[in-house]
């Protein structure tokens, strides 16, 4: 199967999942391109919280979907250190660091990606620690732990610049939260830069997923002129290596 073709399957998997979402009310409508805010998030953060991997982490490294947002919060609130990405990726420094213990404003305000990017401080990847635990949003997922996101590639590309810095590790969960009529029994593609979920969170169940698939880091062919120069820590690293070559 070429790219196109791949990428074609991908996108009919996530209007399906879209369309089902919003016929059977899971969702405000409109939600076709976005990653789906669900109804029953908190419930599904709160069955999050009751894992071993959510009690023991203490660093979490979160999308800013509003789908997580729960959970974001929950962290906060259980003075856990998030770094949330900046949306887009769309800053030098790519990551808003969010502190419990420096918090200017409540947890389930400071979660909010709007109000994050008031309060938070952006930082670096080199200035980050290491990451126990990343939440992650998804379009669909089935239970081998294949997730789809909304077909932008962020989630990607936050992935392998932590995994290229050291601070995703064999013992980082990365744990997705859904609606169930998200996880899907079917097979979904995959390409060499996707990773996979450990653990999939809905507001019914968990399903513990594996093995884990981990890119080594970024894969510079999968990404198009038009990404690296939309993503400033990308087009800085694309300028360093035309610079040093």
């Amino acid at each position: 199967m070429t790219s196109v073709e791949q990428d074609q399957d991908k996108n009919a998997i996530r209007d399906r999942v879209w369309t089902l979402l919003e016929r059977e009310r899971a969702v405000p409508a409109g939600v076709h391109g976005r990653i789906p805010a669900f109804y029953g998030a908190e419930a599904a953060a709160g069955r999050l919280a009751e894992l071993c991997v959510w009690r023991n982490a203490r660093v979490v490294k979160a999308v800013p979907d509003k789908a997580q947002l729960p959970a974001r919060a929950r962290a906060l609130s259980e003075d856990k250190l998030v770094y949330m990405a900046v949306p887009k990726l769309a800053d030098v420094q790519p990551f808003y660091l969010l502190d419990p213990a420096t918090l200017t404003v409540p947890p389930g305000e400071a979660a909010s990606s709007k109000v994050a990017a008031s309060v938070a401080r952006k930082i670096d990847v080199e200035d980050m620690r290491p990451v126990d635990l990343i939440l992650c949003g998804s379009v669909a997922v089935n239970r081998h732990g294949v997730r789809l996101g909304k077909g932008s590639g962020y989630s990607d590309i936050e992935f392998a610049l932590l995994q290229e810095a050291g601070l995703v590790g064999p013992n980082t969960t990365v744990v997705t939260t859904v609606h169930s009529l998200q996880v899907v029994d079917n097979e979904l593609p995959e390409t060499e830069h996707d990773f996979s979920v450990d653990v999939i969170v809905t507001p019914e169940d968990v399903i513990e997923c594996g093995p884990s698939r981990r890119p080594g880091g970024l894969i510079w062919e999968h990404l198009d002129q038009e990404t690296i120069k939309a993503v400033p820590v990308l087009a800085d690293r694309a300028g360093r290596a035309t610079r040093d070559s």
